[in-house]
């Protein structure tokens, strides 16, 4: 049955606020950066970016990073007003539309907002699972700012049974994200010019989701991460302004070269 009323979609969009207010206190946030600056709560944080994740690991940048000049998108539908309220509640602003209902809608609000950071999941919201759409690159090429992949993960979480295996992170659980680095995408690309970088950035975001998931799951330290909440972070990033970026742990290194030279023949090609 669908929820049309709007005192009861105002309500449970309240509830949904508060509940994960709470509920966001109960996980352990930890992070790891290719540069620490990319994350809003940073204090050298400048500029604006467009941040892509699938679509399953939502949750989490928006219980974490509202009140951040963050936009997000929603569907259009009676669920999404849900979901609008909530993140609004959250501090989050929000394009409503999807790629069947209120699409040109919200790429125009993404094209025209000149302030916020623009908050991705490119396999959203219908699929294919972690495939990437050309959204993100064509927003990012076509608003000239630097596209960043994050790869987000919880140890054993709960999973609903949609489209996206959607999940839900266990209270008392480890939750894990590893950023990549800000990158910038050439403007005025055709659309034959645009897929190289498409395929080479799922490729990153499922390189950073698979190691994020591999963090989660072994529940091990590794150097250079960083708490995500907010007050728990500041203090480690405040430490971090003299340094220009972070480095990938080690074991990371091998993994991104590699990906690195497909990106630069994916420049070379669109030259």
């Amino acid at each position: 049955m669908k929820l049309k009323h709007p005192a009861i979609i105002k309500s449970l969009s309240l509830f949904s606020s508060v509940a994960a207010r709470f509920w966001r206190r109960t996980v352990d946030w930890r992070a790891v950066y290719a540069d620490v600056r990319v994350d809003p709560v940073h204090p050298q944080f400048r500029g604006r970016f467009v941040f892509a994740g699938w679509h399953e690991y939502m949750l989490m940048p928006i219980v974490l990073r509202g009140h951040h000049r963050m936009l997000g998108l929603a569907s259009d539908h009676s669920d999404g007003e849900i979901i609008t309220g909530a993140m609004h509640h959250l501090g989050w602003s929000v394009a409503r539309g999807s790629t069947t209902r209120g699409g040109v809608k919200a790429l125009l609000r993404l094209l025209h907002d000149t302030d916020c950071h623009l908050n991705l999941t490119p396999d959203g919201p219908r699929g294919p699972r972690r495939q990437m759409s050309l959204g993100p690159i064509v927003l990012a090429s076509k608003l000239k700012l630097p596209l960043v992949c994050v790869g987000y993960a919880y140890h054993s979480p709960w999973r609903l049974r949609s489209w996206d295996r959607f999940a839900l992170p266990r209270p008392f659980s480890r939750a894990r994200a590893v950023f990549g680095p800000p990158l910038t995408i050439p403007a005025k690309l055709n659309r034959e010019g645009l897929e190289p970088y498409r395929q080479w950035f799922e490729d990153l975001l499922n390189w950073l989701t698979s190691e994020a998931e591999c963090w989660a799951e072994s529940g091990q330290s590794k150097p250079g991460s960083m708490p995500m909440l907010v007050k728990a972070a500041a203090p480690a990033m405040r430490r971090t302004q003299s340094e220009s970026a972070l480095a990938l742990p080690a074991a990371l290194n091998a993994r991104w070269s590699e990906l690195n030279r497909v990106f630069d023949a994916a420049s070379k090609f669109a030259a």
